[in-house]
């Protein structure tokens, strides 16, 4: 049974708990401002001497982000707990594919993912060895039958998808990302490598957290809760992310059952306490 925190708040459960990952783009901010009770929340969460990690599916190395998040108006010693789905493939790829030729499937912003290697990165897919997706090309945001086109000829190659997230809530408006383009491949016979949320590897990687007891903070059931059942961590999810419109409908034990998922708490918005508890 999910409990519902919106009364009580993290505070109630915060000592049950060593180590927090919580997700940026849903919990923290939406893409556009940020949400100033969970800023709160991370604040109360330090201040109780307990650790946490802003663990984002963000196809981008962590200093990209971090300058992203500070002109949006967070504080330095919160930017300093960011950690990417991008930095932890970029170590992968630095290490075991960084005289490659590649095929980068995703818009010019990401560039900076390969800054290193760049002059490694192929026009044109035919003549690279492997594929790096960190999201659609401006010009195909919505046409999922051109990668289909892109692919058929290619699928021997393997490709590194560095944000496993099908979707993304920009403000008001809904947007593909490179998990879309990634299951098209993996559908068609491909073979994909993914970095980030539900995968262990960018837990791992992101902090100790060896025999701590671990709660993951999240708006998305695919990545953020899914991530933490297959590592056995408790699990709080926000209902007002991309999942607000299913779980309106159907609650949230039906909602996590469609998505083989089981959440452990419940909370509309990332909130220390309720107001009226005070």
């Amino acid at each position: 049974m999910t409990k519902n925190l919106d009364k009580e708040g993290l505070c109630s459960i915060v000592d049950n708990y060593q180590l927090f990952y919580v997700d940026l783009w849903g919990v923290v901010h939406n893409g556009v401002s940020l949400h100033k009770e969970a800023i709160n929340a991370l604040k109360e969460i330090t201040k109780k001497g307990k650790e946490y990690i802003l663990l984002t599916n963000a196809p981008r190395p962590n200093s990209v982000v971090k300058t992203f998040l500070k002109k949006m108006g967070m504080e330095e010693e919160i930017i300093d707990h960011v950690f990417t789905s991008g930095e932890a493939s970029l170590s992968y790829l630095k290490k075991n594919l960084i005289d490659k030729k590649f095929f980068h499937v995703g818009p010019p912003r990401d560039i900076d993912l390969f800054k290193d290697f760049k002059e490694l990165k192929s026009n044109q897919i035919e003549n690279s060895e492997y594929i790096i997706c960190t999201g659609l090309f401006e010009e195909h945001e919505e046409d999922l039958k051109y990668y289909k086109e892109l692919f058929e000829k290619n699928l021997k190659k393997k490709m590194i998808c560095t944000n496993p997230d099908l979707i993304v809530d920009r403000g008001n408006k809904r947007e593909l990302c490179a998990g879309s383009i990634a299951i098209i491949f993996e559908k068609m016979g491909g073979e994909v490598v993914y970095f980030g949320k539900p995968y262990p590897e960018v837990y791992n990687q992101s902090i100790d957290n060896k025999d701590k007891k671990v709660l993951s903070i999240g708006d998305n059931l695919n990545t953020d809760i899914k991530g933490a059942n297959l590592l056995n961590y408790d699990s709080l999810i926000i209902s007002n992310g991309i999942h607000k419109n299913e779980i309106k409908e159907k609650g949230i034990e039906e909602t996590a059952k469609s998505y083989e998922t089981i959440c452990n708490y419940i909370q509309s918005e990332l909130k220390w306490w309720n107001d009226k508890a005070i």
